[in-house]
């Protein structure tokens, strides 16, 4: 039982995951520090206010927080933006680059064609 909870443990999958867990918590602490210290200033410059929690409004008794929703809405849309421009897009284009831009259909010849439906059709009887 003993052996079975090491072979777990050890199982590469495993170990993959928390590496990926530790790098994910550092690269959310990094991506929040960009939105909280050169984002949000950007917003204050422009807008006037980095934080509009103090904003609210009260119908009978209850109160409306409505500004810590338009803080936490800029907040994801920044994190979000920074995340894609300065994550996804460059590791694309690093990938693209590495693979080599694929023919379009319009540059593939009609014997190239021939061959891919041949391999498909090869594939499919394999399965069977």
């Amino acid at each position: 039982m003993l052996r079975d909870f090491r072979d777990f443990v050890l199982r590469g999958n495993l170990l993959d995951l928390a590496v990926a867990l530790v790098l994910g918590l550092a690269f959310a602490a990094l991506v929040t520090s960009l939105v909280d210290n050169l984002v949000m200033p950007l917003v204050a410059a422009i807008i006037g206010e980095p934080d509009f929690r103090g904003l609210t409004f009260t119908v009978n008794g209850a109160v409306f927080r409505y500004g810590a929703f338009i803080t936490d809405l800029i907040i994801f849309v920044a994190t979000a933006a920074a995340v894609y421009f300065f994550v996804v897009r460059p590791v694309q284009a690093i990938l693209a680059r590495r693979r080599g831009a694929e023919p379009t259909e319009e540059e593939v010849t009609d014997e190239e064609r021939r061959h891919r439906e041949l391999l498909a059709a090869i594939g499919r009887l394999c399965t069977r």
